[in-house]
């Protein structure tokens, strides 16, 4: 006997008109950015939900051009990983497949040596 269990996508529905960060990133994303603010490395955010990409943008001031940008493509979720971390250049810092794992390579800017 064989099951034929259906696929959770059927033809006939359309995909999602734009891709959004769920509560459950945004919550680990949050918490690093007010660990950020409260260092005074960061001051203001900004969030863009578009068809294929989420971005978490960080400025360290409202006028300028991000520091950094947090972005989710889950076209990329069986490639390289969905979540990424691009510098202000554009350079990709960290890509990978747990939000929690990329975002370390900005926690790192929050270990400083203290004299």
């Amino acid at each position: 006997m064989t099951m034929h269990i259906p696929p959770s996508v059927t033809p006939f529905e359309r995909p999602p008109e734009q891709v959004a960060f769920h509560r459950t990133e945004l919550s680990v994303i949050l918490s690093l950015y007010g660990r950020m603010v409260a260092a005074g490395e960061w001051r203001d955010y900004g969030i863009s939900c578009l068809r294929e990409v989420a971005v978490f943008s960080v400025f360290r001031r409202t006028a300028e051009m991000p520091l950094y940008r947090i972005e989710k493509r889950p076209k990329l979720r069986s490639k390289q990983g969905m979540y990424a971390v691009i510098g202000t250049n554009g350079q990709v810092l960290r890509r990978g497949h747990e939000l929690k794992a990329v975002l370390r390579v900005l926690e790192r800017k929050l270990i400083r040596a203290v004299e």
